[in-house]
C-alpha cells in the first residue's frame, strides 16, 4: 500500500508534464501533417471562424450568434466538401506515419543503375521519370501504364526513356530492384505557386509526392537539372551525390533532407 501511495503522489507530479508533453507532441505531428499537404489554408479559415465566434460571444452580439449558430451545421459539410482533397491527404499522411506501421521497409538497391541512367540522360538532353514505392501501394498508377516486371537496369532504363519510344513520355515504377511499369501517368499538383517555367515533368511529380509518400525523380528534357519530389516539395537541381544520399535515407530510414529548394526556381520543362 506505501508503495501505491508514493507512486501515486510521484504521478500527480508526472500527469502535468506528460499532459503537456503529450499536447505538444499532437500538435506538431497535426501542424507537419497540415504543411505537408498543403491544407494550412483550411486551418487559418478555421481559426478566422473561431475568431469569430469568440468575438462575437464576448461583445454580446446576439444577431450575430445566432446566425452563426445556424450556419454552423452548413458551414460543416460545405468545408468537408470544398476541402476534400485536403482532409483526404490529411488521412493519407496519417496513416502513412511510422509509429502506424508494422514491420520494417525492405532496402531499396539498384540506386546506382537510376543515377548512371539520370546522368546520361540529362547530358542527352531527353527527359525522365522515376517513382520510387516506399509504404503505399502505387497500384492504381501502374495500371495507367504498361507492366514490365522486369529487373532494373540502367540500360533498360536508357532504352524507355533515351527513344521516341511509347513508353518515354510517362514515369517507371521502381520497387525492390524491379521496374514494375513503365508509361505510368502521374495525378498534376494542386498547387497554386508552381512557376510556369515549370512543365508538366515537374509538376506530375509533385503532384504524386502530394498524394501519396512515393519519391520521384526528374531530369529536365530542357535544362538537363535532375531534381527529387516527395513528402509535397519538390527539390530542384540538385548534384548527384546529394540525390544519392537522400534516396538512401528516404528509401531505407524515411529520414527527411534538408530544406526544400523554391519550386518557382528558374529552368524551364518542355512538356
Amino acid at each position: 500500500m506505501e508503495f501505491l501511495k508514493k507512486a501515486s503522489a510521484l504521478y500527480a507530479i508526472v500527469q502535468p508534464f506528460l499532459d503537456i508533453t503529450i499536447l505538444a507532441f499532437l500538435l506538431y505531428f497535426a501542424y507537419r501533417i497540415l504543411v505537408k499537404t498543403q491544407a494550412i489554408q483550411l486551418l487559418k479559415g478555421t481559426v478566422s471562424l473561431f475568431l469569430i465566434y469568440a468575438i462575437a460571444f464576448l461583445l454580446k452580439l446576439n444577431t450575430l450568434l445566432w446566425l452563426l449558430n445556424i450556419l454552423a451545421p452548413g458551414l460543416l459539410i460545405g468545408v468537408a466538401i470544398v476541402f476534400q482533397p485536403e482532409l483526404r491527404k490529411i488521412f493519407l499522411k496519417i496513416g502513412q506515419s511510422d509509429w502506424l506501421r508494422i514491420g520494417t521497409r525492405s532496402k531499396q538497391s539498384h540506386l546506382d543503375s537510376v543515377m548512371t541512367t539520370a546522368e546520361i540522360l540529362s547530358n542527352r538532353g531527353r527527359g525522365m521519370l522515376a517513382v520510387f514505392v516506399r509504404r503505399n501501394g502505387l497500384r492504381d498508377i501502374a495500371e495507367t501504364g504498361t507492366r514490365l516486371n522486369a529487373d532494373l537496369t540502367s540500360s533498360l532504363l536508357v532504352t524507355i526513356f533515351g527513344h521516341d519510344t511509347p513508353l518515354h513520355d510517362g514515369a517507371v515504377i521502381i520497387q525492390g530492384g524491379h521496374i514494375l511499369a513503365a508509361g505510368c501517368f502521374l495525378p498534376l499538383s494542386e498547387q497554386q505557386d508552381i512557376r510556369k517555367s515549370f512543365g508538366t515533368r515537374h509538376r506530375a511529380a509533385l503532384g504524386l509526392s502530394e498524394e501519396t509518400d512515393a519519391v520521384v525523380l526528374i531530369v529536365s528534357e530542357e535544362t538537363g537539372a535532375i531534381s527529387l519530389a516527395y513528402d509535397s516539395r519538390l527539390y530542384y537541381d540538385l548534384a548527384s551525390a546529394e540525390i544519392t544520399r537522400r534516396l538512401e535515407e528516404l528509401l531505407d530510414l524515411g529520414s527527411e533532407g534538408t530544406q526544400a529548394e523554391d519550386t518557382g526556381n528558374d529552368g524551364k520543362e518542355r512538356n
